[in-house]
């Protein structure tokens, strides 16, 4: 597993301007063959310790035939010592491979891709620092297997999926960070529900958004992310995961967010099947995912990455702790109103609306259990274990 990134250094002539030099790093699985559909694997390399690396663009290299979807995650340990190993800790395990998670210590997402997503360059003067003294002291590409037939006999090949970095040892005046915003829950059968999630940031920290991402499956219709400061709601973005999930530009260019705003999300979903739908890893699962991809003066980003609540039918807007600083009333519409199409999705859940944690009757041998399962799985994942606003 131990495989160093080493990047050149490149001298500049004292008194001439200073160039930027950009190098390639692939983070690619090394020639894998997993077995089953719905795979986790996952493959760390580690960063230099002595000097630190600035990430400045990615170029995806994978088929969105075979890969669902890549994340790269900045870990201060991996989760296994492994060259390869399954991280999929809700989908299909195997005995090809070890299973762990996919840090040890110290997760938080670097980048994510799906759909075909083009590559993606980084503002001017804004870089991921990994390796030195930073807290990434790894990197490790997760790669969600959608389709694994030509990996099985009489083709038996080998997938190399993966996304080439581009670095510089050139310090960057502005760190780039990601936060995440999702929800755990279910879609009753035949109808629309909103996965809906809010957190507070509590940190002395100015984030300048620039770019968005949304993920869900074949369920989702429109995903959308927001600041409220004050009850005023500004749009950070939104988008149709049918789209391609690449980093959108957001739709406030100026916009910030700092101690008091809250960040939050809405994944609007349509069900048109007979069965209820579980958020989960695999592809019969859902998933509501809004990504912020931002930058900070300096070098300090978030210390929180993420922000999850236990979604529909335990957790709505409307029922969060935070609801009277919210002004729902002000709330878009637009929302739940998927972008180049002008059709708006009401919700039809029978859960909604104002439930209030007290009316949810639980099962205590099953239900109670498969929530905890999954709220621990979802922050585990994502980092920041203990992140996510209450029931």
């Amino acid at each position: 597993m131990k495989c160093l990134i080493y990047v050149s250094l490149f001298l500049t002539v004292q008194g001439a301007p200073q160039r930027r030099d950009i190098s390639k790093l692939p983070l690619k699985m090394p020639q894998v063959s997993p077995k089953v559909k719905d795979t986790y694997l996952c493959h760390a390399v580690e960063t230099s310790q002595q000097n630190p690396t600035y990430i400045t663009g990615f170029v995806p290299e994978a088929n969105k035939d075979i890969a669902h979807h890549i994340l790269i995650y900045g870990c201060t340990t991996p989760g296994s010592q492994d060259s390869v190993w399954n991280c999929g800790e809700m989908a299909h395990t195997t005995d090809d491979y070890s299973s762990a998670g996919v840090c040890g210590t110290g997760s938080q997402i670097v980048y994510a891709w799906a759909m075909d997503a083009p590559s993606l360059t980084l503002p001017k003067d804004v870089g991921f620092k990994v390796g030195g003294d930073s807290d990434i002291k790894y990197l490790v590409l997760q790669v969600h297997y959608k389709n694994v037939d030509s990996f099985l006999p009489p083709k038996n090949g080998k997938d190399s999926s993966g996304v080439t970095l581009l670095t510089t040892s050139t310090p960057m005046p502005r760190a780039a960070g990601v936060y995440l915003l999702g929800t755990g829950g279910s879609i009753p059968p035949k109808s629309v529900e909103y996965m809906e999630t809010a957190c507070e940031i509590n940190e002395d920290i100015v984030m300048h958004p620039f770019a968005f991402r949304t993920h869900a499956h074949t369920h989702g219709e429109v995903t959308a992310g927001y600041r409220i400061r004050d009850g005023k709601w500004t749009e950070i973005g939104r988008m149709s995961p049918h789209k391609p999930q690449m980093f959108y530009n957001v739709t406030s260019p100026d916009i910030e967010v700092r101690r008091g705003d809250i960040l939050a999300a809405r994944c609007t979903m349509k069900n048109d099947e007979s069965r209820t739908i579980q958020i989960g890893a695999t592809q019969n699962d859902e998933m509501c995912n809004f990504y912020i991809m931002y930058f900070v003066d300096g070098e300090r980003t978030a210390n929180s990455h993420n922000c999850f609540s236990a979604g529909p039918p335990y957790y709505y807007w409307d029922n969060s702790p935070m609801v009277h600083k919210m002004n729902l009333k002000d709330a878009p519409q637009t929302a739940s109103l998927i972008p180049d199409k002008n059709v708006y999705l009401k919700i039809s859940s029978p859960a909604h609306p104002g439930m209030s944690q007290q009316d949810v009757t639980l099962d205590e041998n099953v239900q109670d259990r498969r929530l905890v399962r999954l709220l621990d799985y979802l922050n585990n994942a994502y980092g920041d274990p203990d992140y996510y606003p209450p029931l």
